[in-house]
């Protein structure tokens, strides 16, 4: 992922409540105004590594399986998946609060973090993402910009995403390739089929998304579902898992009888936590990736920690 350099900012004392605001602040080049950072967050690496995290969950598990049902039985119980550390979080008197609107199950609660916020004197202002297309998202980049009082930054980095993707789409297009039809899971068990900016990345890629509409939430499916879509292509991203977790999961699935027809498609483990569960330019990240499992005589073969040919 590209960042710009560390630049002046107007002073912000920054926390991020996950992992794609963070990712939203160090490509906008404002890395050091982030104070505070979930359990998530990875990027960057020597930044966040060295700062406070005001979050943690309960929700542990070695399967998708074990991971679902702790999940359901939190929901049933009316149980947040996130703890927020909120004596943590006033010691270090943010001024913005990032969060997000899109899914519980992904990130914290937006109402919990403006409740949170309406107890701190002074209370910091609280920016919401709720990107779940392309244009959403970068709407998005173009928000946090504002809020950190850079939007002309925001609109260099939103016309660099928009470059880099306008490439792959003429290099698909100069070519007249072919679009293969693409199964895209995001969870083995129970099945879910990706939604929200996926099906528009695999369109964007130079394939045709055969589970999801761009927009919609994601969804479950049932194994004879994702077959009779007459998938091509099976990409796998298990949400927050990187290759190598999401290898162990998908041999384990595939070994199972019902899934014998997939063993004749080609079979893509994708990195979920980076590609294709993180709404800021990352994304961008995403098409390139699919782009390149998808037609490799056009571009250059994704890095293994991104993208692992299984079948």
């Amino acid at each position: 992922m590209h960042q710009l350099s560390p630049r002046n900012l107007p002073m912000a004392r920054v926390i991020s409540l996950l992992p794609a605001a963070t990712d939203i602040v160090a490509t906008l080049g404002a890395a050091d105004t982030l104070v505070g950072v979930t359990h998530e967050c990875d990027f960057p690496a020597d930044v966040v590594r060295r700062l406070p995290r005001v979050t943690g969950s309960p929700i542990e598990g070695a399967t998708a399986v074990e991971i679902d049902r702790q999940v359901r039985e939190a929901a049933q119980q009316g149980a947040s998946l996130f703890e927020l550390h909120e004596a943590e979080m006033r010691t270090l008197r943010p001024e913005l609060l990032l969060t997000q609107a899109l899914c519980d199950v992904c990130a914290v609660n937006e109402t919990d973090v403006r409740a949170i916020a309406a107890r701190m004197q002074p209370a910091p202002r609280v920016v919401t993402l709720s990107g779940t297309t392309f244009d959403t998202v970068f709407a998005d980049i173009a928000q946090v910009a504002g809020a950190l009082g850079i939007p002309e930054v925001g609109e260099t980095v939103i016309a660099t995403l928009w470059r880099r993707l306008r490439f792959v789409h003429e290099t698909l297009r100069a070519s007249a390739a072919p679009r293969p039809r693409v199964a895209v899971l995001e969870w083995t068990d129970p099945i879910y089929a990706a939604g929200h900016w996926v099906p528009e990345m695999i369109a964007r890629a130079g394939g045709v998304d055969v589970l999801s509409v761009p927009g919609t939430h994601s969804t479950t499916r049932t194994v004879d579902a994702v077959r009779d879509a007459a998938p091509e292509v099976l990409c796998i991203a298990p949400c927050g898992y990187n290759v190598a977790r999401a290898i162990v999961e998908v041999e384990a699935l595939l070994a199972r009888p019902e899934w014998r027809w997939a063993r004749e498609l080609s079979v893509w483990i994708l990195n979920g936590n980076v590609l294709t569960s993180r709404p800021g330019p990352r994304i961008v990240d995403g098409v390139e990736v699919v782009a390149a499992v998808l037609h490799p005589a056009l571009f250059a073969a994704p890095s293994p920690e991104y993208a692992n040919r299984l079948i």
